[in-house]
């Protein structure tokens, strides 16, 4: 089986975990650390001979465009992550669309390539928010890759989907990794569930989901692999979830791409024949 390795591309303060302490206004005045932990990412996955998907926020892109060249060049995908990471649950259907035109805009202008994927921040396509696949699909999205298939999450989820690649009024939907266990789904996707599971468990589960036939997702942020993060003070559960074990994350990241075969999402899709590339 191969999986597929993503990376939403985005520095420390612009997850949504953060947004009370360092709302979008004052992103410009943040000490970025971006490329310094995108540039570990790349030197692993060319280490290991590794392609993958960069979900890649439109305002790093507007500044750090040689950052984002310097991914594309390596031969990795190039999608997008939207532009200012607003949750789309909180946005009107006309400003989904003036952050995706923005998005796609900026990153053809740096790849020469339009982005075929797109995942939501916050992975905020929900039930209520479906309306904005058929935006994605306007401006030439071919896939989505915006929701986790399961429900006890504070900020996300949606166990009523598919767990496999599936049509999502239009649109080629690749759900988020849950491992199943008869009727409950345990996530494994994201570098948080690297971090906060024991590799050991950790890898159980990926080998889980391979047994079922369906690839893994991956995905993991530039800022979960950095040893020293700059801090702001947080409520207790999202401090623990954006701090914790962030030292290790880089290491446990290259055990897993040494132990499974990765690949982008624009790979898998064409190998499985897929008729959009």
């Amino acid at each position: 089986m191969i999986n597929a390795f993503t990376v939403d591309l985005e520095d420390w303060f612009c997850s949504h975990n953060l947004k009370s302490v360092a709302p979008y206004k004052t992103w410009d005045q943040q000490l970025s650390r971006v490329e310094k932990n995108t540039m570990k990412l790349l030197n692993l996955l060319h280490s290991h001979n590794t392609k993958a998907t960069f979900f890649v926020l439109g305002w790093i892109a507007s500044r750090f465009p040689k950052l984002v060249k310097a991914i594309h060049e390596e031969g990795h995908e190039i999608a997008s992550h939207g532009y200012a990471h607003q949750q789309i649950t909180l946005q009107t259907h006309e400003a989904f669309e003036e952050d995706i035109i923005e998005s796609i805009s900026i990153l053809n202008s740096i790849t020469g390539e339009r982005p075929k994927g797109y995942r939501a921040p916050a992975f905020s396509i929900t039930q209520q928010t479906l309306w904005a696949l058929s935006v994605l699909k306007k401006y030439g999205i071919s896939y989505d890759s915006s929701i986790y298939p399961f429900s006890f999450h504070p900020d996300y989820g949606n166990a009523g989907v598919p767990l496999g690649f599936h049509n999502n009024n239009g649109l080629i939907e690749i759900p988020m990794s849950c491992a199943t266990f008869g009727k409950i789904r345990i996530p494994c996707s994201g570098g948080a569930y690297l971090r906060f599971y024991p590799f050991s468990i950790f890898r159980s589960l990926v080998k889980r989901v391979i047994a079922k036939q369906r690839p893994f997702i991956f995905y993991i942020h530039p800022w979960e692999i950095d040893s020293d993060p700059p801090k702001v003070p947080l409520p207790y559960s999202k401090a623990a979830r954006h701090y914790y074990n962030c030292s290790s994350a880089l290491k446990k990241t290259e055990m897993l791409v040494q132990e499974f075969q990765f690949t982008s999402l624009q790979n898998i899709l064409a190998s499985e024949q897929f008729d959009i590339f």
